[in-house]
């Protein structure tokens, strides 16, 4: 987190931005100084200290990733690329609908949505929600339009057309809250505006943005927004790998396991109104998940 820091050195004083980071184990502070006073565009230079950081520590890891990933593929025939989708699909399926509730185990989804088992004794609506998220998944890899709200509504409506029809592909129109967490979403007469706001920001900053900065960031700004009555997690981790996939790096799955440190990282940000909080955590997620290609 970027703070802003004043100094008194032989009774003058000054001002400096700190952001502390981990390396090897070890934290780093880094600083830059603003100034005897504090600058009126303090939040410009914020950013712009913030995005030097990430080029040094994150983004030519990330390239590096990109670069080996796409040689690897160049390299597999059509089959093996298909498989490896496949198996990613089947994991990243089980993977985020465990972490909203889903009491389907990995072999049973893998059983479901590989060979049309369906588990006995286990919730329809978990089942038929899994078959449903694989669908958009591929969707969304084959889509070539831009994102807008007509997008993200249709993708929610597939999610929900057969087990939560009375929400499916609307905005909700009533307060919400989230179980476990103290970060209270906006309030239904906040959220179209806000959904305007978010995807306008696609827009204009979405391409001045490094690819993985911008999936981590669609993906934190659209589930902080909440704008559904459920699936919000879901659509926001797919909406991630649109934007990963749309730039021809590697997709992440974030894993059932590491719920805690996500929910975390999720609500530390909100509650702090600090995007590099998620930031940092999904860099390192993303690094770890694909530690073969760097």
């Amino acid at each position: 987190m970027v703070t802003v820091k004043k100094k008194v050195i032989g009774g003058r004083t000054y001002y400096y931005l700190e952001h502390s980071l981990r390396v090897k184990g070890k934290v780093e502070k880094k600083e830059t100084y603003l100034g005897k006073a504090l600058p009126k565009n303090v939040e410009e230079i914020k950013r712009d200290f913030l995005h030097s950081i990430y080029e040094e520590k994150w983004f030519k890891t990330f390239d590096s990733i990109r670069r080996n990933f796409a040689k690897e593929r160049r390299l597999m025939p059509k089959t093996a690329r298909e498989e490896e989708l496949r198996k990613f699909s089947v994991r990243f399926t089980y993977d985020t609908q465990r972490i909203e509730g889903s009491a389907l185990t990995l072999r049973e989804t893998a059983n479901l949505l590989e060979m049309g088992v369906t588990p006995l004794g286990k919730p329809v609506q978990d089942i038929k929600e899994a078959e449903a998220h694989q669908k958009i998944l591929y969707e969304i890899l084959r889509f070539r339009k831009g994102l807008s709200v007509q997008t993200v509504l249709c993708w929610h409506k597939s999610l929900f057309e057969f087990t939560k029809k009375d929400i499916a592909g609307r905005i909700r129109q009533h307060q919400i809250a989230i179980s476990g967490s103290k970060f209270v979403p906006p309030s239904p007469a906040e959220v179209y505006a806000l959904l305007g706001e978010f995807f306008r920001w696609y827009e204009r900053d979405g391409k001045k943005l490094h690819p993985v900065e911008l999936a981590g960031l669609v993906h934190l700004k659209f589930v902080t927004i909440h704008p559904f009555a459920d699936g919000n997690g879901r659509i926001s981790r797919l909406i991630m790998n649109f934007v990963l996939n749309r730039q021809s790096y590697p997709m992440l799955n974030i894993l059932y396991k590491n719920r805690n440190s996500y929910y975390n990282a999720l609500e530390r940000t909100q509650a702090k109104r600090q995007d590099s909080i998620f930031l940092q955590w999904f860099f390192k997620r993303y690094v770890k998940e694909h530690r073969r290609y760097v």
